[in-house]
């Protein structure tokens, strides 16, 4: 089966089946991993796309995200803070800028924006577009049309928006808003003229499936950069007695997702650092992308230590 339907994905653009990916499951993982590879070559080639984040505004968040240590529904020990002034957000985009980081993103806490809090960051980004050589990035919640669009004349060219997990598993991790309030910001990002950055997290108590389900939902909206985060229990939320994922698991959550979406950007991002090589079979397995630098509440990887990493695997940062 593994060989025959990598077989029709690189020679006739076929498009698996939900029942030929849960097939995949119990696939002897070095060969499946091996395959997995291969779609990447035929699709992408050796292209890596690296993006950087800076909190720009931590806690106090409104939502109920069970796994999410900015929550004001949980007790969690990260530092809260307002919308950072335009001059420490451009510091860190310079800085990320003069590293040669092609992307770099403004991700903010709470369920929206206000139009004031959008104002603001639409001219800090004027400024970053007017004197650093980076693509710019936003992730701040559900936002209208209206404001998807001053973004977008701002500079903004992607806006990240996750899915999180299937549509059947979204109401045991979030109940303050839904899984169609995503999929409309989604869709307005998009008639507002942005591309769309949209994955999960997984080790959140889902399945197979559910991770599979959300693979589907994002090949339909024709998604192509895929963050993939792995959860860090945080002490607090009520997630953080979860069993962290094996790193076998999450090289074969990784490889299925390469086979539902073969010429995507699968984008490493939250819980790199949770397995002895920080992730970095998971580039043998399907995934071409990373946030490099530290992430929201988390650390991250340096990003002379993932370019170190991405020409040892001889990938091409384009």
């Amino acid at each position: 089966m593994l060989k025959q339907l990598t077989d029709k994905i690189l020679n006739q653009n076929y498009h698996i089946t939900k029942q030929e990916a849960l097939s995949l499951i119990n696939t002897d993982l070095q060969e499946f991993s091996f395959v997995a590879e291969k779609i990447k070559q035929k699709f992408c080639g050796n292209k890596f796309d690296m993006c950087s984040i800076v909190s720009g505004k931590s806690g106090k968040c409104g939502e109920n995200c069970k796994f999410c240590a900015q929550s004001s529904h949980y007790k969690t020990s990260i530092k809260e803070y307002p919308l950072l002034d335009s001059q420490n957000i451009f510091k860190e985009a310079k800085h990320n800028a003069d590293k040669k980081v092609k992307r770099f993103s403004v991700v903010t806490s709470g369920k929206k924006l206000t139009d004031q809090e959008i104002d603001s960051v639409c001219q800090t980004y004027k400024n970053i577009k007017n004197k650093c050589d980076i693509l710019l990035c936003a992730s701040m919640g559900l936002l209208t049309y209206e404001q998807l669009v001053k973004l977008k004349q701002a500079g903004v060219t992607r806006y990240h928006c996750n899915l999180e997990t299937s549509r059947n598993f979204f109401p045991n991790i979030c109940t303050t808003h839904t899984y169609d309030d995503k999929i409309k910001t989604i869709n307005a990002a998009k008639k507002a003229g942005l591309e769309i950055c949209s994955g999960g997290i997984f080790g959140l108590g889902e399945t197979f499936e559910d991770r599979i389900d959300m693979f589907f939902e994002l090949y339909n909206l024709g998604i192509k950069s895929v963050p993939v985060n792995v959860l860090n229990p945080i002490k607090g939320t009520p997630f953080e007695n979860n069993k962290i994922l094996t790193q076998e698991e999450i090289n074969r959550t990784v490889a299925i997702a390469r086979f539902v979406l073969p010429d995507a950007f699968i984008r490493l991002a939250g819980g790199r650092l949770l397995f002895k090589d920080k992730g970095v079979s998971m580039f043998s397995s399907g995934a071409n992308a990373t946030i490099t630098g530290d992430m929201l509440t988390t650390a991250g990887t340096s990003i002379d230590e993932d370019f170190d990493t991405i020409k040892k695997l001889s990938f091409n940062p384009f």
